[in-house]
């Protein structure tokens, strides 16, 4: 969707893509050595790499690998679904400078998704995606926000 939508995003004077991201999705959390490598070398980072580490992931989960190749225990789609987001958004605000590009975890909302054990309404979690598009003009581009502070990814 991105993509589709830069040429109209570059005619704006304060052009700006939010992805909305994870907790889950945090380098920190891939124990595969390798894939969090790839996707943390920011200089190196590109679709294609970024592919490659999803295409691996696919591959070892269809050879009931992923123990073995040392990827996430548990909702391992999910987490490698949202630390591919973050790596995209990191593309996207090196290829697009002129572009605000940054990705957010909301936080841990209420939703049927958490079995409402989280800590935010739906209110608030939007309250926090909205928060980063309305930023003044010059916020850094490429950053990961967890809730409303910057995180490593």
């Amino acid at each position: 969707m991105t993509k589709t939508f830069l040429p109209l995003l570059q005619l704006s004077d304060s052009p700006r893509v939010v992805n909305t991201s994870s907790g889950r999705g945090r380098l920190k959390l891939i124990p595969n050595e390798w894939a969090k490598g790839v996707l943390n070398d920011a200089d190196k980072l590109t679709e294609e790499r970024t592919e490659e580490v999803l295409n691996e992931f696919l591959r070892d989960f269809k050879e009931d690998m992923l123990e073995t190749k040392c990827w996430p225990p548990a909702l391992s789609a999910y987490i490698l679904s949202k630390a591919a987001l973050n790596a995209y958004t990191r593309i996207v605000a090196k290829k697009y400078p002129n572009l605000c590009v940054n990705c957010i975890c909301p936080g841990f909302v209420k939703t049927d998704m958490t079995f409402n054990a989280g800590i935010f309404t739906v209110d608030e979690a939007a309250e926090n995606v909205m928060r980063l598009t309305v930023f003044p003009s010059g916020i850094t581009s490429g950053l990961f926000f967890f809730s409303q502070e910057v995180t490593p990814f």
